[in-house]
């Protein structure tokens, strides 16, 4: 079982313009699809379309629409019931698959509706392989949330593994407490910020770098990386080495999730007892096969083909084994 958070899902209409955006001006809508979201929500969909077994945990009550259009799409959850409304964001994208997010704040959690968060969290961690910890926080949580939650999972006893996918303010809480966590999967710009590096776009057509910078990450409590850099592949920094692995060709539709993707593709792969380089492997084809379709849908394991995907090792780069 892999046990996804979500503390701050939203209801997400993506639109396809049939032009360029321009501001201003009214413009022709090609195709909307409105799908459930939120990073760990993701997850646990691009999971069961595979036909792996993941639940997720969040926030909402159950005549939200969010958590309706969960149930119709048979998405396996496990509610907190709070006071407030869940989110909805919206998406437009371009024809040449140029993104634009309009993301709505969220809901504020009561200190007990945190508290019963995590006390559900816990409770579903338990026995599962793996607690992904993703996206955004709602307005008003502190920073460190995520460390208050991977904390209480093993003063619990749990013996999951933990992932991250998060930016800004709570991973830096996250890295800067030394909180043991077993995978991070930031993207090229936000490696770059975490590294102070300014020019992300050409630190993503650097592999090489990104896996110096993601090795860096050791001793601030990172056992491993998986950083994804869009339509130029991924790189995966273990304690046993780094490897690349570019992207295939595709018609990108829409980049919305993707990343999210790529993650259950690792996760997927990790369960099954693959190693590092066929781990990366099926995180790329996951991701790709995204990006090819509309919206936020995610691909079932059919249409990510990891035997597609040429693998390569990186140097003499690894992430030193953390307690």
């Amino acid at each position: 079982m892999i046990v996804t958070l979500t503390v701050n899902p939203s209801l997400d209409r993506t639109v396809a313009l049939a032009q360029p955006l321009e501001r201003g001006a009214v413009q022709r809508v090609a195709a909307s699809h409105e799908e459930p979201g939120g990073k760990g929500v993701n997850v646990t969909r691009a999971l069961a379309a595979s036909g792996a077994e993941s639940i997720a945990v969040l926030p909402g009550s159950h005549d939200d629409p969010l958590v309706a259009a969960l149930h119709a799409a048979r998405v396996p959850v496990a509610l907190v019931p709070i006071a407030g409304h869940l989110r909805s964001n919206l998406t437009l994208t371009e024809p040449d698959g140029t993104t634009t997010k309009l993301n709505e704040p969220g809901p504020s959690l009561s200190p007990a509706e945190q508290q019963h968060l995590v006390d559900e969290v816990v409770r579903q961690a338990a026995d599962a392989s793996w607690l992904v910890l993703a996206g955004s926080l709602a307005p008003g949580l502190a920073a460190d949330f995520y460390v208050r939650v991977a904390r209480a999972v093993r003063r619990a006893g749990s013996a999951c593994r933990i992932a991250v996918d998060t930016s800004g303010a709570p991973l830096a809480a996250l890295l800067d407490s030394g909180e043991a966590v077993d995978l991070v999967k930031p993207n090229g710009e936000e490696l770059a910020e975490l590294a102070g590096v300014p020019d992300a776009e050409r630190l993503e057509a650097d592999p090489d770098r990104v896996a110096l910078l993601a090795g860096e990450l050791a001793p601030r409590g990172i056992r491993s990386a998986l950083v994804t850099l869009g339509a130029t592949g991924a790189v995966l920094v273990t304690g046993d080495g780094a490897w690349f692995a570019p992207a295939p060709r595709i018609v990108p539709r829409s980049t919305v999730g993707a990343g999210d993707s790529s993650l259950a593709g690792y996760l997927l792969a990790v369960t099954e007892g693959a190693g590092p380089g066929a781990a990366l492997a099926q995180a790329v084809a996951h991701g790709a096969a995204a990006a090819s379709l509309p919206g936020s849908a995610v691909p079932s394991r059919d249409l990510a083909d990891a035997s597609a995907i040429t693998v390569t090792p990186i140097g003499d780069v690894a992430v030193p084994i953390v307690p």
